[in-house]
């Protein structure tokens, strides 16, 4: 019994040796390790990029072995530091000449890597490893693309304007948004994406808007993973004011046409009437009794009336015989009386 409890004793005191251990080590490793294990970073196509590793107990980092890899890949290293210089035997090819060691201050546990001339290559997680200390944190990268949208006018028809809304070099794939000039989201078009052969997206869209006084549209393409947000305006100039006639106008307008049409019609069929011929005789008597001579002074007095000029020839041409006529007359009367009275002469 006494055996089993002093077996039990020490039991007890060789698992506390061993947890305070423990805790020692774990407290002195502590002093390693890295800030924030895990980060998210975001990088633009073409520019360079930082991925921040760093120690919190100040350590001279240039004098231990330090390694940067994508686990993904093989050879994985893409950046090697071991004896005061970087070693290049395992080193990704697509990553040889893009990455350096950011040694700012080696004291302060500064192990960063600055990658240089981004690429879409470059998505994706990094590893960042002390094999001395046993310490690693990661780094995953994001690799976006923006470029901003170009805006333009395909149509401009009566009281709407018509736009298009065009952006290329975007990557991860962005949507598209069409705003008023109040930032309220106007009803568009679907939007047509195209993925190149260098993986890049362009975004496209239309729109119709009214014109309006001072209505300013906006066409945003936004990427959130990225973060990234491009965004152009245009002024669509309000039209001019105009009225519509009304119904009344219309119809009095219509009504007008028709009544002139139907006395159009009508004044046509109707049947002209023909001059008498009678009449028409009576009148040329009436015209012609209105040439007269006086006999005092042997004067013509003529009734100016407006005939045509036909008729006023034949008019003088009859008046010409009957005078005529009349002068004969008078001579044959005056030769009559000479006969006579010679006759009467022999007589006596």
């Amino acid at each position: 019994m006494a055996l089993y409890q002093i077996s039990g004793l020490f039991t007890l005191r060789l698992s506390s040796f061993i947890n305070a251990a423990l805790s020692l080590t774990l407290l002195f490793c502590r002093g390693y390790s890295q800030e924030a294990p895990t980060k998210q970073i975001v990088a633009l196509l073409g520019d360079d990029v930082v991925l921040p590793c760093f120690l919190k107990t100040p350590v001279d980092a240039s004098q231990l072995q330090l390694e940067w890899a994508r686990t993904h890949l093989t050879p994985g290293f893409i950046y090697m530091w071991e004896k005061n210089k970087e070693n290049v035997e395992l080193k990704q090819p697509s990553y040889i000449g893009r990455t350096s060691l950011s040694f700012y201050k080696p004291e302060h546990g500064n192990i960063s890597l600055t990658l240089s001339k981004v690429q879409l290559s470059d998505q994706g997680p990094y590893r960042c490893l002390i094999p001395k200390l046993g310490q690693r944190s990661y780094v995953h990268l994001i690799v976006g693309s923006a470029s901003t949208p170009v805006m333009k006018v395909m149509s401009n028809v009566s009281s709407r304007v018509v736009l298009q809304c065009e952006s290329a070099g975007w990557y991860p794939e962005p949507e598209l948004l069409w705003l008023d000039g109040e930032g309220n989201l106007l009803s568009a078009g679907p939007t047509e994406t195209l993925r190149g052969p260098d993986d890049l997206y362009t975004v496209s869209s239309r729109v119709t808007v009214e014109k309006r006084h001072s209505n300013n549209i906006t066409c945003r393409v936004q990427q959130r993973n990225t973060n990234q947000s491009r965004e152009t305006h245009i002024h669509v100039p309000g039209s001019a004011v105009r009225k519509e006639p009304s119904a009344t106008f219309i119809i009095v307008i219509v009504g007008l046409l028709w009544i002139c049409t139907v006395v159009t019609v009508v004044w046509n069929f109707i049947p002209s009437k023909k001059p008498d011929p009678k009449e028409i005789e009576t009148e040329k008597k009436t015209t012609k009794q209105k040439w007269t001579r006086a006999p005092a002074d042997n004067t013509e007095i003529i009734a100016i009336k407006a005939v045509p000029p036909s008729e006023q020839l034949e008019d003088d041409t009859s008046a010409a015989e009957e005078i005529k006529e009349d002068e004969k007359e008078k001579k044959q009367k005056k030769q009559k009386y000479r006969i006579s009275g010679s006759k009467k002469k022999a007589q006596i």
